[in-house]
């Protein structure tokens, strides 16, 4: 791990930028222990939750809705009506619009999609991506370009996008995001590094990105988060989260 110190709370400071705490976690479709997965998430306080795997079928918003509660935020946008990504965030947040995107389906494949925002936070303004990308390289790696044109359509100065890319950073797809936009990671390593630790050896194929002027304070799975356990962690999903703080500058 790179450090175990504690990464930046939430903040607005005097000339308006913002201190924020994002999350990026695939919560499978929450077939797992529902309550350490909320637990997580609470531990993390994170302003914004950018989720993988919504519950897109039977009672969904009522689930995602019962997520966000117990978690301590509540439902922004995206679930079955983004094709699984979703966000979540907390009351500090002024939600200026939302939209859920659907990408062009593969026949045969799943569908894919988008859940994004814009919020503010004092007087930062912040776009919001959450994503899933394909598990076929040809396709993902066009599901990064269609990411990025949408980052670029915003109409915002600063935004964050992430989730799971199915890829990892020495890949095309990852290294096509991170020519464009600052991987979190990267600039600024904090806890853990590996999402998805059932292959040997363990990956990175979960991220965030933020566009120029935004700082990564921190970034990596919440290992040492207090109030977060190895147990809940394990039992919560099959990937680990990804937790950031960022510092967006007040809006122009």
């Amino acid at each position: 791990m790179a450090t175990t110190e504690l990464l930046p709370g939430s903040r607005t400071d005097a000339d308006g930028s913002a201190v924020v705490r994002v999350l990026s976690y695939n919560i499978r479709s929450m077939k797992d222990d529902t309550a350490a997965l909320a637990r997580v998430i609470g531990a993390c306080a994170p302003d914004l939750v950018l989720l993988q795997e919504a519950p897109r079928f039977f009672r969904w918003r009522k689930k995602l809705a019962r997520l966000a509660s117990d978690s301590g935020l509540v439902v922004l946008s995206g679930g079955a009506t983004a094709a699984g990504p979703a966000l979540l965030c907390s009351l500090r947040a002024t939600v200026e619009r939302t939209e859920d995107v659907l990408l062009p389906l593969t026949p045969g494949r799943h569908r894919r999609g988008f859940a994004t925002a814009v919020v503010r936070f004092g007087g930062a303004r912040l776009g919001v991506l959450s994503c899933h990308l394909s598990l076929e390289k040809g396709e993902r790696y066009e599901q990064g370009g269609m990411l990025l044109d949408r980052v670029t359509g915003m109409g915002v100065d600063h935004a964050v996008a992430g989730g799971d890319l199915n890829d990892e950073p020495s890949g095309r797809t990852f290294r096509r995001l991170a020519g464009t936009l600052t991987d979190c990671r990267t600039a600024a390593p904090w806890g853990g590094e590996h999402t998805w630790t059932h292959t040997d050896p363990p990956k990175r194929i979960d991220a965030l990105f933020v566009t120029e002027g935004v700082e990564a304070l921190g970034c990596g799975v919440p290992h040492d988060q207090p109030g977060v356990t190895e147990a809940d962690l394990r039992a919560a999903t099959d990937h680990l989260p990804v937790l950031a703080a960022l510092k967006v500058p007040a809006a122009a």
